[in-house]
C-alpha cells in the first residue's frame, strides 16, 4: 500500500470514528451540551396563599418572556425540566405555579427540588403572602370558598393553608406580601426584582408608516414626519428608501430634523420612565410620513439608535415597505 492510500483510510477511519462519536449519546460531547442547556435554563416556583395573587404573578412572569404551567402537580415538573432542557428546546425560563393543599403535594415538591437541584438547574421559590383579614376580604368578594375550607370557616381553611406552607415559605427566594398591594403594584415589584427598576423594564418596538394608507390602531405615540422635505422629489434618491445611507443622510442633516429629535428623545424618556412605575412595560411608536419609504424609516432608525443608548430594547419595523417588493 502506497504512502498516499495509507493516509487516505487513516483519514477515513479517523471520520468514521467522529461520525460514531456525534451519533452515541452520553459522549463527552452530549454531556457538554446538556451542561450548557441547565446552565441557562432556570425554573420559578410561584406559590404561596392561595388569594395571595399566584395568577397575577404568573401573568407578569409571562409577560417577560417565561414559559408559564398554571396549577402543575409536583411530580410532573421533573419529566417537564427533562424535556425543555434537551437539545433543541427553545424555552430557556420555566414558571410552574403550584398549589401545595396536602401533606403529600408537600413532600412531592421537596423531592422534586431536590431531583432538579441535582441536574444543576437554577431554581427560585416566588412565595406570595397576605394577611388573614385581606385574604378574608378577597374570598368574600370574588364569592368562592377557599380550597381547604371544606364546608366549615373560610379561617380555618386559611390557617391550615398557611400551616402547610410554613416550611416553604422559610425555603422561598423571594417573598412578597401583597395585602397593601394593587395588582398593577404587584406586577411592579416583580419586573423590578427579575429585571431592574426603572425604563430599562420596557420594551419599545418602533414601526414607520405611510399616512396615504391609513392611521395605526396600536400606537401609544404617532409622530408625524411630514415637516421634512420629502426625498421622494429628489430624483436619485426617489427609488431608495430610509435605510439607505444617501436617505438617512438626506432626512437627518435638516437642522429640523435634528431639533425634533433632540426633543422627543427627552420627552419619550420622561414617558418611560413613567409607564414603567404604572406596570405599562410595552411601549409602540409609530413614525409616520406620506407614503412610508423615506423620512419615517430614517426617523424609525435613528430614534431606536438613540434609546438603545439609554440602555432600552428596542425593535423597529417598516410597514409599507413591503409595498416596494
Amino acid at each position: 500500500m502506497s504512502a498516499s492510500t495509507s493516509k487516505q483510510h487513516d483519514v477515513q477511519d479517523d471520520t468514521q470514528d467522529e461520525v460514531q462519536r456525534e451519533a452515541q449519546p452520553g459522549t463527552q460531547r452530549d454531556t457538554q451540551i446538556s451542561m450548557q442547556l441547565t446552565d441557562s435554563f432556570e425554573v420559578m416556583l410561584i406559590t404561596g396563599m392561595s388569594g395571595a395573587g399566584r395568577s397575577h404573578a404568573a401573568n407578569a412572569l409571562e409577560d417577560m418572556g417565561w414559559y408559564v404551567i398554571d396549577n402543575l402537580p409536583p411530580k410532573l415538573l421533573i419529566p417537564l425540566v427533562d424535556m425543555m432542557t434537551s437539545s433543541g428546546s427553545k424555552v430557556h425560563k420555566l414558571a410552574a405555579v403550584i398549589d401545595v393543599r396536602s401533606r403529600g403535594y408537600f413532600d412531592d415538591l421537596f423531592a422534586v427540588l431536590a431531583h432538579i437541584d441535582e441536574l444543576g438547574v437554577k431554581t427560585r421559590i416566588l412565595f406570595l403572602d397576605a394577611s388573614d383579614s385581606v385574604l378574608i376580604k378577597r374570598y368574600e368578594s370574588v364569592r368562592r370558598p377557599h380550597p381547604l375550607q371544606r364546608g366549615g370557616r373560610l379561617i380555618d381553611g386559611i390557617q391550615e393553608e398557611r400551616e402547610l406552607l410554613g416550611h416553604l415559605k422559610d425555603c422561598a427566594d423571594i417573598i412578597i406580601d401583597t395585602s397593601t398591594l394593587s395588582i398593577h403594584q404587584l406586577s411592579t415589584k416583580l419586573y423590578e426584582g427579575l429585571l431592574g427598576k426603572g425604563s430599562s423594564t420596557v420594551s419599545v418596538h418602533i414601526f414607520s408608516f405611510g399616512f396615504k394608507y391609513g392611521m395605526p390602531m396600536d400606537a401609544d405615540f404617532v409622530i408625524d414626519m411630514r415637516f421634512l422635505p420629502n426625498p421622494f422629489w429628489v430624483p436619485s434618491l426617489r427609488e431608495l428608501t430610509g435605510k439607505d445611507q444617501a436617505v438617512s443622510d438626506y432626512v437627518l442633516s435638516n437642522p429640523a430634523a435634528v431639533a425634533f429629535l433632540d426633543s422627543y428623545e427627552k420627552a419619550l424618556l420622561t414617558a418611560i420612565d413613567g409607564f414603567a412605575k404604572e406596570d405599562k412595560h410595552y411601549v409602540t411608536i409609530a413614525v409616520g410620513c406620506t407614503g412610508g419609504q423615506h423620512r419615517s424609516v430614517a426617523v424609525s432608525i435613528e430614534l431606536a439608535r438613540r434609546l438603545r443608548l439609554h440602555g432600552l430594547q428596542v425593535t423597529v419595523s417598516a410597514r409599507e415597505l413591503q409595498r416596494r417588493s
